[in-house]
């Protein structure tokens, strides 16, 4: 039965919600958590809250567009509206049987989320929610409907309206109110309306069809023109201003055949799959393969961005952030643009790879997750990728813009956190689930599912176009594609894996009402390891081996198992990349080998073992020569010197011009001094083609190894909500458990003292104690007032019946609440009892209790 139906209607949203379950209470608190921060007192506190306009904004902004149209609709009807008057303002005088078939469940959304309450003969729209909605000279409604006769003509003098009446074939009247009533009636009735307009001019008619759908104002000059002056004599137009009049609402739903709204959609529209492509949608092996190529992709990326920041990357801002110049560097070092450089980074950063360090001079690096993340397997380090991207708030696609006050946006900067971005990720993998495998969706149908589903979402508070919510919905297409998610725009197997270990796509919003992902993290772990399981099968096994070429080059024809590929990414520079990797091995990448510690034989022996062709003499010839001139010439620190047991190449050195710089000069024979510092020799000498070594305090050939920089132990960083968080089960219940028992405190019926014939009564008597005059209850939501006695001998026979009381209670800051309790023990001036406003055992100071009444029988 529709709420309020039976029995005395409601008059109030709190009464409404008295007549609410402990579930419909839930469902409430669910879908609109912000009214648990904190938790009413009560019902009636509930009810404010949910009015409120921030609390009712934020509902309204969650609601679909059907539904929305239905409160929008609801607006503009008489208060309260019987169902059949909103029925008809949605379907017109035709009727509609899709939505005839979709209006109650958007009237129960409306009222399982209090924005509606009463029965279905007395529909009120919160009155928040209607003041939001309603048509106003300064907020127009969406319907386009203007104010109401009623309202057209306050302030108008009576002559003014009684003219109008003469015009339209009406008996005049003694009062403006009932003048006002006449017309109103002549505007809604159908006959007659249709009767006053089939005497009208054809000019008339066609200002008339301008204003029907809105906006309903028009500009009017001193003298109107008689086709407007016809209008107006007849109250068809009615002046708003001055210089405008207005169409009321009751003559533009006359033109509009009933009709609120010029086009109603009460279902969401379907995504379509995209045709452009003949046989799109029967290539999943393709759509597999692709997204596990990129998948791949993503993981060298990765590694290669943390490679390149591994000795300490590029500074922070004073702001925070990447500077436009390190982004640059950065974005050339990947080989990539600027924007995907900054998805990348910020990807990095959202798993908790990346972070800046913390020093005084702050610079960006890996962090030891980074370390833990790289011995992981290659399906695993994926998910955790995917995991990360699905979850965080932060907004790569806005680096590179302006915030509110013109500041370019920074990638890492403080200021690229959108809380609505885990939702639509969310949902658009969930929509891309809902196409045949292998199909990729045609996205002006994509976008316009979002747009149905959220339509507050894409219009800002001016009415102007606000395309954050399809900018990111375009960004997460194009992301999807990069990680792997998603192939040539279909959803992949591995993508769908992680949905369905998220609980899969539905058909409404999968998301909480409240907007936002409610999985917890040890669930999106699970999701995570079943969709590196479905990979798995899909990415190449690591190879042990390459192919070794007469040019100097190495081909690579997969992923290196992770020894060969640290070897070759040092002794070899890296030529080109995709389905193989090419190598090709330099003096100066054998050289950068022996510095990090190998030998020529070493070097032999691995490139021997690890290629499937023989190795060639050219690449011998070369570790050999490279090797035999390595170390010939020893640098150490004087501030620097040369030694060499060849005279000859020191005399060379010292010969050449280029050498000047250093300030060389002889100690013995097979030693020089420099003034330069021993890195600043080394590079030098090489510049002029040696191969120095650098040579420690002993003696010894000194082993170069790059020094891997690490921050602090840093966590990822928390994703910004977008509101508050969805309550858990448990918070929901001990919260409805608490509201009834606050309500039942507030509302409960109680025993008053009865009083003696021929006095007043004891409760109302003055009383001589510190406590002051003693009252009985008196109006809902007052305070019990009762002496000191009668307050210990009721508690006291409470706690022997097991029976239940109402009390008053002061705590120590003075905050007064009313609250139910079964006194268990009275001793020592306190009194034990079961609070059932907290659903807990407490202990209460007997002379803060204000005082005590006994429940009404029926009531306890």
């Amino acid at each position: 039965m529709p709420e309020g139906t039976g029995g005395t209607p409601p008059r109030t949203l709190a009464e409404a919600l008295r007549t609410r379950g402990d579930d419909s209470l839930t469902a409430l608190l669910r879908a609109r958590p912000d009214l648990l921060n904190p938790v009413p007192n009560d019902l009636s506190q509930l009810a404010t809250r949910a009015g409120t306009r921030a609390s009712v904004v934020r509902a309204l902004e969650r609601l679909d567009r059907f539904t929305l149209q239905t409160a929008e609709a609801l607006a503009v009807a008489p208060e309260p509206a019987p169902y059949d008057t909103l029925q008809a303002l949605l379907t017109g005088d035709e009727g509609d049987a899709r939505i005839e078939r979709a209006l109650p469940a958007a009237v129960g959304r409306l009222r399982d989320q209090a924005l509606i309450w009463g029965g279905d003969t007395r529909l009120r729209l919160v009155r928040t929610a209607r003041e939001l909605l309603a048509p106003s000279p300064t907020h127009p409604s969406p319907t386009g409907l203007g104010p109401t006769v009623a309202e057209a003509t306050a302030g108008m003098s009576p002559g003014r309206i009684q003219e109008i009446l003469t015009a339209a074939w009406l008996p005049s009247t003694h009062d403006p109110v009932s003048a006002v009533a006449a017309l109103t009636e002549l505007f809604t009735d159908r006959t007659r309306m249709a009767a006053l307009l089939d005497t009208a001019p054809m000019e008339a008619l066609s200002v008339l069809d301008r204003l029907v759908w809105g906006p309903p104002y028009g500009e009017v000059t001193s003298s109107p023109t008689p086709p407007v002056q016809w209008l107006r004599d007849r109250g068809l137009l009615l002046p708003a201003t001055t210089r405008t009049v207005v169409l009321p609402r009751e003559v533009a739903l006359h033109l509009r055949a009933g009709r609120a709204h010029r086009v109603v959609e009460p279902e969401a529209p379907s995504v379509a799959p995209r045709t452009s492509e003949p046989g799109s949608g029967a290539r999943p092996q393709l759509v597999d393969s692709t997204a596990a190529g990129q998948a791949y992709t993503a993981l060298a990326t990765i590694e290669e961005l943390a490679k390149d920041w591994n000795e300490g990357g590029p500074s922070v801002l004073r702001a925070g952030g990447l500077s436009v110049r390190d982004l640059k560097r950065t974005a050339t070092a990947l080989g990539v643009t600027e924007p995907l450089a900054a998805f990348w980074v910020e990807l990095a950063y959202a798993a908790g790879l990346l972070a800046a360090d913390g020093e005084a001079d702050e610079r960006y690096a890996p962090t030891p997750a980074y370390d833990e993340w790289e011995e992981l397997p290659s399906p695993e380090r994926w998910a955790r990728l995917a995991v990360a991207w699905l979850t965080a708030t932060r907004t790569a696609g806005l680096v590179g813009g302006q915030d509110s006050k013109g500041r370019t946006l920074a990638a890492l900067g403080p200021d690229l956190d959108r809380g609505p971005a885990p939702e639509v990720r969310r949902r658009i993998l969930d929509l891309l689930a809902t196409l045949p495998e292998g199909t990729p969706p045609d996205p002006e149908s994509l976008m316009a599912r979002l747009r149905w589903e959220r339509p507050l979402r894409g219009a800002s508070a001016a009415g102007r176009p606000d395309d954050l919510r399809g900018r990111l919905a375009a960004w997460t297409l194009n992301e999807a594609e990069l990680l792997g998610l998603t192939g040539r725009g279909a959803l992949s197997t591995h993508a769908r894996a992680l949905l369905g270990a998220l609980g899969g796509p539905a058909e409404g919003i999968t998301t909480s009402p409240a907007g936002g992902i409610t999985t917890s993290p040890a669930e999106l772990a699970a999701a995570g390891l079943r969709a590196a399981e479905a990979l798995r099968p899909l990415l190449p096994e690591p190879l042990d081996h390459v192919l070794l070429q007469a040019d100097l080059t190495a081909v690579a024809p997969g992923p290196l198992l992770r020894p060969l590929a640290e070897l070759l990414s040092v002794a070899a520079e890296v030529e080109s990349t995709g389905g193989a990797t090419v190598y090709r091995f330099t003096p100066a990448s054998v050289r950068r080998a022996l510095d990090a510690g190998q030998s020529a034989t070493g070097l032999h022996d691995f490139l021997k073992a690890h290629s499937r062709t023989p190795v060639p003499q050219p690449l011998t010839y070369l570790v050999d020569d490279v090797a035999r001139k390595h170390g010939h010439l020893r640098v150490g620190s004087a501030n620097a010197y040369v030694r060499c047991d060849d005279e000859a190449v020191l005399d060379e050195i010292v010969a050449d011009r280029r050498s000047q710089g250093m300030r060389l000069r002889r100690l013995a024979p097979t030693v020089l001094a420099a003034q330069a510092d021993p890195s600043t020799l080394l590079d030098g000498l090489r510049a002029m083609g040696f191969a120095p070594a650098a040579e420690s305090a002993d003696g010894d050939v000194l082993i170069t190894r790059a020094h891997a920089h690490r921050t602090p132990a840093r966590t990822a960083p928390a994703p910004v909500p977008d509101g508050p968080p969805v309550p858990d089960a448990t918070l929901l219940g001990a919260a409805v458990r608490a509201i009834r028992a606050g309500d039942l405190a507030a509302t409960v019926v109680h025993k008053t003292v009865p009083e003696p014939a021929g006095s007043r009564s004891r409760a109302r008597a003055v009383s001589a104690s510190a406590d002051g005059p003693a009252t009985s209850p008196g109006r809902p939501g007052d305070l019990p007032r009762t002496t000191s006695a009668e307050t210990l001998a009721t508690v006291q026979a409470a706690a022997m019946t097991g029976s239940a009381l109402w009390i008053g209670y002061v705590n120590a800051e003075g905050a007064a609440s009313q609250r139910v309790i079964a006194p268990v023990r009275v001793e020592g001036g306190f009194v034990t009892a079961y609070d059932h406003t907290a659903d807990e055992v407490r202990t209460y100071p007997l002379h803060r209790i204000t005082g005590v009444a006994e429940l009404a029988d029926d009531t306890a």
